[in-house]
């Protein structure tokens, strides 16, 4: 009895179909966007309006609102694609508590697509969030000396860092019991910031805190795009950032490829 092979896998197409669910379904409810856009835009008054005075006071060389607003505007920046991503840890908890995920493993498609399908719409998101955030900033008084390049160069950095962190909470999603769980398993990734050169130099911190926030991957990372869009010293903090990444993102990727492929 002849049996009719099955089509070739398309990873590419599949992949593409992928991302459309999900930029669909992103459509159809925007309220997550615009709940993940809201909360670093929250951050972002908070800390220029209510403590910019005061804290733009301690910055070296002094100043005030309008100068701690430049130095904060990268944290937060950084802040909305850790709140994006977050975002991706809970749509992949939706898709495994409500079986589609299953539904996926028996059909004819690269499996590898699926998790794609998350990881770009995610990253095209927080491509826009990040658009809307530095919108805002620039309304608050942020004032960036970055040329074309140095902007191009952000965004490209900002891509890199956001893909890496959406592996890492695909896996996180699909190591989730539940949707509550998963909303809550990236939150270290909102909260490091504030242990980093984000808010205030890690020169006034204490000397155990200080330590940490040096060698954490955050303060890398956010130091290389205070100097792409202020002209600040960037030294080292880029290769440093980009090494962070590529391990989050490997490691991310293996760890949802095998939470992914095992049986259920």
């Amino acid at each position: 009895m002849s049996t009719q092979a099955l089509p070739r896998l398309h990873p590419i197409h599949d992949s593409a179909t992928m991302l459309r669910r999900n930029l669909k379904r992103m459509l159809r409810y925007p309220s997550m966007t615009i709940t993940l856009i809201a909360m670093p835009v929250v951050f972002l008054l908070l800390f220029v309006y209510i403590l910019g005075g005061t804290l733009g006071a301690g910055l070296p060389g002094g100043g005030g609102r309008a100068a701690y607003a430049n130095y904060v505007a990268p944290a937060i920046i950084l802040m909305t694609v850790m709140s994006t991503v977050q975002g991706t840890a809970i749509s992949v908890a939706m898709d495994m508590t409500e079986g589609i995920i299953a539904r996926f493993r028996t059909m004819h498609i690269a499996r590898v697509s699926v998790l794609t399908g998350h990881v770009l719409g995610s990253v095209l998101q927080a491509i826009f969030a990040v658009t809307v955030v530095t919108g805002v900033a620039l309304l608050v008084g942020f004032r960036p000396t970055a040329n074309p390049l140095e902007w191009l160069a952000t965004a490209g950095f900002l891509v890199a860092v956001a893909f890496a962190f959406v592996w890492l909470c695909v896996a996180l999603g699909l190591a989730s019991k539940t949707v509550e769980g998963a909303s809550n398993a990236p939150l270290p990734l909102i909260l490091l910031p504030f242990l980093g050169s984000g808010f205030v130099p890690t020169d006034s911190m204490p000397t155990a805190i200080r330590w940490f926030a040096e060698y954490q991957p955050f303060t890398p990372i956010i130091e290389t795009v205070r100097g792409l869009l202020m002209g600040t010293p960037i030294n080292n903090s880029a290769w440093i950032a980009l090494t962070w990444c590529a391990a989050i993102a490997l490691t991310g990727y293996l760890w949802a490829k095998r939470l992914f492929n095992r049986e259920s």
